[in-house]
């Protein structure tokens, strides 16, 4: 461990020795609980990463372009923060578009590494899905294009190399990707970016004595890195002022490992309107909501004028014994963003009864059920490998597929291309909450997550996309399986070799 670990546990000086290994252990499980309650001084306003919406060529397409490169950030007082960023210094920016709407993106990489973007919750081909392969070398440029054909949703994008995703996403590659359609338009929701509809990419960071970012594996998780400080699109000690009375947020746990239980510090009730996939069938009152990384929520909160209030993480369940809890983070307990409301607040219209339609998934024509185990580093018992296709579904099928978490660590489980539903967890059938589209769930020990999927329009018998877990450490150590999505009368095929043959 790092010196600024061991000051953080409270164990420089004591003297292992002093303390024996088994000492060790138990006064670093005891020291590692983390609250920053009432310490957050909440000085900087909160930064809004820039709205791209591309440029329209004359057939109709949507263009982005996106250029990944090294940057200096200052998060903190003291010595810039060495950062990678999309079109900038650290993270991206919010590219928007429209249901129906062909997109391209150029994506450019001035990395000193190769690296991938992956367009986490979008319907596409896998050629185009961002996986680790689709890799862009340094100074190579990628371009894929494909037609938007899902619900309006908040989805994101971030890198997807092979062994590196948790470096480059820590580094501050990450940048929200939002999908409008016709339906949600009609509903009268905050719809103003960066006014009323705010988007927040919350992540936990770790920095050493020199601000720079320490991505130290936690010792005894076997998670990866579990930071101590909260950025909210990339801004440290964020305050927004508030200008209208109901406030739409959407939710981002962009970290690499960490639960956040989000609620607000006078334990006031917010209204969920929305998952991974987009916004669900009723809106629906609750007062924590608990996000693994990569999943996201759309919340509705309301303010009275001149009041201030705090956007806090509690100590998130994760249904584990005292020790896994307290090295994975179950213990520990965030202030993540002051809300300052104005003396005077736009007042707004009620919150709609309904909102959209999400047709259920007929698992009466499921046509099988796949069990997935994960273990340690593992998904059924092997570890990722690239030039293997771990199995295969046919295009249009409808599948259930059952996930359990074998071991008391924090899993959860994420599906490329496709928006599932959940059936069950555990014994029980989803929160409401969580009975919309998702492309991301937590798994629990001893509570398999059963899913609903159909993989419609795509099919390829050789470019796989991808399952894993999506705490990144996992991944990049193997918790991930590909598969192909099969036309009727094909078989499987290989991966192309060299993983990299699709550039633009």
């Amino acid at each position: 461990m790092k010196r600024r670990r061991l000051l953080k546990f409270g164990l420089a000086g004591v003297g292992l020795a002093a303390v024996g290994g088994g000492g060790f252990v138990t006064y670093q499980m005891i020291s590692a609980k983390v609250d920053t309650v009432g310490s957050v001084d909440f000085t900087n306003p909160l930064r809004i990463p820039d709205l791209e919406p591309g440029q329209v060529d004359d057939s109709g397409t949507r263009i982005f372009d996106l250029h990944m490169a090294p940057g200096e950030s200052r998060i903190k007082p003291g010595s810039p923060t060495r950062t990678w960023g999309f079109n900038g210094d650290h993270l991206g920016p919010t590219l928007r578009a429209r249901r129906g709407e062909v997109v391209r993106v150029n994506v450019r990489n001035s990395l000193p590494e190769t690296s991938s973007v992956h367009w986490h919750g979008m319907h596409l081909p896998a050629i185009m899905d961002g996986g680790p392969h689709q890799s862009v070398e340094p100074l190579d440029t990628w371009t894929p294009e494909w037609t938007i054909d899902q619900p309006a949703a908040t989805l994101w994008y971030h890198p997807h190399p092979h062994g590196s995703t948790a470096k480059h996403v820590y580094q501050g590659l990450a940048g929200l990707f939002i999908l409008d359609d016709d339906e949600v338009d009609n509903l009268d929701l905050p719809d103003e970016y960066g006014v009323d509809d705010i988007p927040l990419i919350i992540q936990d960071r770790a920095f050493d004595g020199d601000n720079q970012l320490d991505d130290a594996a936690n010792l005894f998780s076997g998670i990866g890195v579990l930071g101590d400080e909260i950025l909210v699109n990339g801004t440290h000690s964020p305050y927004l002022d508030v200008t209208t009375r109901r406030v739409r947020l959407r939710l981002l746990n962009g970290s690499n490992a960490r639960v956040f239980n989000f609620g607000f510090a006078d334990d006031r009730p917010f209204v969920v309107i929305g998952s991974d996939g987009g916004l669900l069938p009723a809106p629906h009152s609750l007062r924590r909501l608990q996000l693994s990384p990569g999943e996201r929520a759309e919340l509705l909160v309301d303010f009275t004028p001149g009041e201030t209030v705090v956007l806090r993480s509690y100590s998130p369940d994760l249904r584990t014994d005292f020790f896994e809890s307290r090295s994975h983070g179950g213990d520990d307990t965030f202030d993540i963003l002051q809300f300052r409301a104005a003396d005077t607040l736009t007042d707004v219209e009620s919150i709609p009864d309904e909102l959209v339609p999400v047709p259920a998934i007929d698992i009466e024509q499921a046509v099988t059920t796949r069990t997935f185990e994960m273990a340690g580093y593992s998904l059924n018992r092997e570890t990722m490998d690239m030039n293997r296709i771990d199995f295969a579904v046919n295009k249009d099928d409808i599948e259930i597929w059952e996930i359990e978490n074998q071991d008391a660590s924090v899993h959860n489980f994420h599906v490329h291309d496709v928006q599932f539903q959940v059936l069950s967890i555990g014994d029980q059938p989803p929160p409401p909450h969580e009975a919309g589209w998702k492309d991301t769930v937590q798994v629990y020990h001893g509570s398999p997550v059963r899913i609903a999927l159909q993989f419609k329009d795509f099919s390829d018998p050789n470019m796989p996309y991808m399952c894993h877990c999506h705490i990144l450490y996992h991944e990049d150590q193997g918790l991930m399986a590909q598969f192909v999505v099969l036309d009727e009368g094909e078989d499987i095929g290989s991966v192309p070799s060299g993983h990299d043959d699709h550039h633009g």
